[in-house]
């Protein structure tokens, strides 16, 4: 992210962290694209043209989404498809992503629902992720962010997501529907 730069014998293993470098979550009404926080209108464009532009653009919708349990969660999986069409995405859903142990076979158990490595075998370059639970998407964005070179976008019903390239938050299904006619626009001009 533009805010995180480290010196060489800075660096780890581990990728900082987005607020180790200074990136604070946004206010309702705003979102965050490049760890800056910018109007909720300005975040859902530079969204649609990353989507717009993407060779390849995915949806991991999560179990926030994926999973019949709320009315909100039907509008918004309506929504998700309407996003995905629009910008010709990929869906690869992450309904379970819970560890399994005590011994995994990486290729079945982790790349079917570990968003890093579905990014390197499909060369994803822009992700968005939906209805992803906080705790996960956040350690999943960093990882996606220090270990592959897709931009990262989290749509968040909450308070957004600093480990992202770009968040919006308190999302509801009309905002991604705002964001699908944003790509149409984008993709027809």
């Amino acid at each position: 992210m533009a805010n995180i730069c480290m010196d060489l014998e800075d660096r780890s293993f581990l990728t900082p962290s987005a607020p180790m470098g200074g990136v604070v979550l946004p206010d309702h009404g705003h979102g965050l694209v490049m760890g800056q926080v910018v109007l909720e209108e300005n975040a859902i464009e530079n969204a649609a043209r990353k989507i717009a532009g993407a060779r390849n653009p995915t949806i991991f919708p999560g179990p926030l989404v994926l999973w019949r349990s709320t009315h909100d969660s039907v509008r918004m999986a309506g929504a998700v498809l309407r996003l995905a069409q629009a910008g010709s995405m990929k869906i690869i859903p992450m309904a379970d992503y819970r560890p399994k142990y005590p011994k995994i076979n990486p290729e079945e158990e982790i790349n079917p629902s570990h968003p890093n490595l579905t990014i390197w075998h499909n060369r994803i370059d822009v992700c968005l992720f939906v209805g992803v639970h906080c705790h996960y998407s956040n350690i999943a964005l960093k990882i996606i962010r220090g270990g592959t070179d897709c931009f990262t976008i989290a749509l968040c019903s909450y308070a957004g997501d600093d480990e992202a390239h770009l968040t919006i938050r308190d999302l509801t299904p009309e905002t991604v529907d705002r964001l699908a006619a944003c790509v149409t626009k984008m993709k027809k001009g």
